[in-house]
């Protein structure tokens, strides 16, 4: 009778007592959020962000804030990362005193902000995605914004006692080993922070700060970016967002892999797609492989990590361990020899630096050092330079690199069979959306027999499974041909799918819609069996056809951007090669241009976007792609006449640094479009899609075809000099400004134009078109020169330069 009058009184009491949240976007004093009610959250007056407990493992959560809108639920702040709680009894709760409390399973206490017997306060999640602590209505007594994991909003500002701490790894939030942080010297940098070493990679550690553009003077260390995406640091950091201006919600973000980037949303889809990044060669990142281990960046598999020659890696779910060595590698010099590892440098742990060294000087130099492991020998200014590595950390091979690394290895290893692919991709068999996490609790009593039927039943469906899956396996293996299998697992791991050539038959009505057509193949509109519109590109079956659609496929899975257009997988059975795009509503940009329906806004922002989506292209991807043939018909406008830069058939991957020397084999392009470096066989750099975008401008403003005017003076080397000519004929013959421009302009704008804008946008375009190409401005500098920003008023009081 005792107990039954005891549990009422606890119910009771719990009833009287607030447990939950009564408004969407605040908590309230003496009130909590419960891990186990899912609608125990906090949501924005604007509906953008959310604020409660979110899973980071089995059974394990994180009092977090993310964004609602985005597909993933995209968190951008964490309360406890690195101390998760269980799954049941655990709360957030802001007490009467004011104090606000995290508590594990009802009982741990594992996060807290004490107010000092603080009353009347209140948590509200603002529409900024701040969450902040309020005092007597208005007084702040706390705010996420003070304290960022590895993200920053808008307006939220990084200071010299704030940094941003990476996640463990993509299913690991836990904080990483990547740091942005201001330095001593009033300078933001990256740092790996590894469990043994730690070191500055970004800026790049080999320049000097003013020759890395930034500056040490200053004593304000703030660091802030609007919502417009411009971005400016105290220490002369600044930067814009590929898609600069009003409108996508956007985050600054640490990545786990050691990258910074800045990150756009796309409300529609919920993705979202990168603008800016710190870093484009991320092997350049340092501790992305561990000890003893090479980064690789391949084309058909992305980045990736193997073992020097000699090593074994420690653990194959994790490349941070790196790799050990097999046997132990004596002092004797009688007992060791090098093995050569050409194109491959480890950054830093150099005993020293010996210039004008020979092979022999600096091999004997290696002998002798006990600890030397390798040596480095690279040639520059017509010497070699000699580097002795003690240890062999932040390795890299790059096909560009000049210096060739030396391997210290005995004897009997000196001939390993060495092959980059062979532990290239890790074992992620375990790497599900959650990890188990090390979380220990005192159980209660346990009924022995039901746990022991409980387990048998878990068992026999698990064989059952394992049988259901081998039968899968081989009857997928039967049915399939082993080569386009294996290409479908490298394009299905870049997030395509693959498609049947009978289902795109099904979806195009048998190729019966044409829409578009050009050199590579035909475009024919199509509807998926989940109902989405897509452009299903079937390539020319000729051996010219199937190059163009493994380039295509190669190089548009790893591009995210804007505008950029978007593919969504392809096929390959037999002679057949498809590439399925989103649909474009508004087609091409030809097409739009001789229906004479686009106005001066549109065409404008056409031209601006199109130069950010060649500029990401040229200077943000992974490696520099040069499109090769850039012209209205592969400029696609969505619903909104957003510009999205297509087919990528034509395209040329090129490592950074390697330009200037890249060879072709064969004249790529359109007739009318192409620079003079094609026809005068002249090194092909990104300059070549600065020349075709500057033609495709031209047309845009003039309304006139590259063709339509011949020249007189050309003897058939470039067909567009003829509308070049003419343009600047009248930019020079009239002196009175403003009628040159009206003589040369499209009649469908009269009248409806921004002069200055028309002005500024055909200067560039005539920059464009110069024919030496060093005087051609790059793609950010085309985007930069059109879009002029004025200086950010938001920005002052934000940053104090000295």
């Amino acid at each position: 009778m005792d107990r039954t009058v005891g549990f009422f009184v606890l119910a009771l009491l719990l009833t009287c007592y607030p447990s939950s949240s009564e408004t969407y976007d605040t908590l309230s004093e003496g009130s909590s959020l419960s891990v186990e009610k899912s609608n125990d959250v906090l949501i924005s007056a604007n509906g953008i962000f959310s604020a409660g407990f979110y899973q980071v493992g089995n059974n394990t959560f994180c009092f977090a804030i993310w964004f609602t809108k985005s597909s993933g639920a995209t968190t951008v702040w964490m309360a406890n990362r690195d101390q998760p709680v269980n799954g049941r009894g655990s709360k957030l709760s802001l007490l009467r005193n004011g104090n606000l409390i995290l508590t594990d399973a009802g009982k741990i206490m594992v996060w807290m902000i004490n107010t000092v017997s603080t009353s009347s306060a209140r948590l509200q999640l603002l529409n900024t995605g701040n969450l902040v602590l309020y005092a007597w209505e208005k007084t702040v007594i706390w705010q996420s914004f003070d304290s960022p994991t590895d993200t920053l909003l808008p307006h939220q500002i990084l200071t010299k006692d704030t940094s941003l701490i990476s996640s463990r790894s993509q299913s690991n939030y836990s904080s990483g080993f990547y740091k942005l942080f201001f330095d001593s010297d009033n300078v933001i940098r990256l740092l790996f922070n590894g469990t043994e070493v730690s070191s500055i990679y970004w800026p790049d550690p080999s320049l000097v700060t003013w020759d890395a553009g930034r500056s040490t003077y200053n004593n304000s260390r703030i660091a802030v970016f609007d919502s417009l995406g411009y971005y400016r640091a105290s220490d002369d950091l600044a930067f814009r967002s590929a898609d600069f201006g009003a409108g996508p919600q956007r985050r600054l973000a640490l990545d786990f892999d050691g990258n910074l980037r800045m990150y756009s949303l796309e409300e529609t889809r919920g993705t979202w797609s990168v603008s800016w990044q710190a870093i484009s060669q991320p092997c350049q990142i340092h501790g992305i492989c561990g000890p003893n281990s090479l980064c690789s960046y391949i084309p058909a598999y992305g980045r990736g990590c193997s073992c020097m020659p000699g090593f074994k890696i420690v653990n194959s779910t994790d490349w941070s361990y790196g790799c050990a060595p097999e046997t132990d590698i004596a002092c004797n010099q009688t007992e060791v020899g090098f093995f050569p590892l050409p194109h491959v440098q480890l950054y830093g742990y150099d005993y020293g630096h010996y210039p004008n060294y020979t092979y022999e000087s600096c091999e004997n130099l290696c002998l002798q050092l006990c600890k030397c492991k390798a040596f480095l020998l690279n040639f520059s200014d017509g010497l070699y330079d000699c580097y002795p590595k003690t240890l062999l950390l932040n390795g890299f091979s790059s096909p560009n690199y000049p210096g060739t690394m030396y391997l210290k290895l005995p004897k009997a290893s000196l001939f390993p069979r060495y092959d980059p692919l062979e532990e290239f991709t890790m074992n992620c068999s375990g790497n599900t959306r959650y990890i188990q996490l090390d979380r220990t609790y005192r159980k209660g009593h346990e009924n022995g027999p039901l746990k022991f039927l409980l387990w048998f039943a878990y068992v026999l469906g698990v064989l059952e499974g394992v049988t259901v899956l081998l039968v899968w396996l081989f009857l997928f293996r039967v049915h399939h041909d082993p080569v386009s299998t294996m290409q479908g697992y490298i394009l299905v791991a870049n997030g395509f799918k693959r498609f049947s050539y009978a289902e795109l038959k099904k979806a195009t009505r048998g190729f019966t819609q044409e829409i578009g057509r050009g050199g590579g193949g035909v475009v024919y509109k199509g509807v998926l069996l989940d109902r989405r519109v897509a452009a299903i590109k079937r390539l020319k079956e000729a051996n010219q056809g199937e190059a163009e659609f493994l380039a295509e496929v190669s190089t548009i899975g790893r591009l995210n951007h804007m505008n950029l257009i978007e593919t969504w997988g392809y096929c390959i059975e037999g002679k057949h090669r498809l590439l399925v795009y989103e649909y474009m509503e508004h087609g091409s940009l030809a097409q739009k241009l001789s229906s004479n329906t686009l106005d001066w806004e549109k065409r404008f922002q056409i031209a601006l976007g199109t130069a950010r989506g060649l500029a990401y292209l040229h200077e943000e991807c992974l490696e520099w792609v040069l499109h090769c043939d850039v012209k209205p018909q592969n400029i696609l406008l969505d619903s909104d006449y957003q510009p999205k830069v297509a087919d990528f058939g034509m395209s040329k991957l090129r490592n950074r640094g390697g330009l200037d020397n890249s060879s072709f084999s064969r004249i790529r392009g359109t007739r009318g479009y192409m620079a003079p470096e094609w026809v005068f066989n002249l090194p092909i750099t990104s300059k070549v899609d600065v020349y075709s975008y500057g033609i495709v401008v031209l047309e845009m403003v003039t309304g006139k075809s590259p063709t339509a005017i011949p020249d007189t003076d050309a003897q058939g080397e470039t067909e567009q000099r003829g509308l070049i000519k003419w343009v600047r004929d009248r930019k020079n013959g009239i002196g009175a400004r403003g009628s040159w421009i009206e003589g040369i302009l499209d009649p469908v704008m009269q009248g409806g134009c921004d002069m200055r804008q028309l002005e500024i946008l055909i200067s560039v375009a005539l920059e464009c078109v110069e024919e030496d190409r060093d005087s051609r401005p790059t793609m950010s500098q085309i985007v930069e020169k059109l879009v002029r920003p004025e200086e950010r008023p938001e920005l002052e009081g934000y940053l104090t330069l000295s």
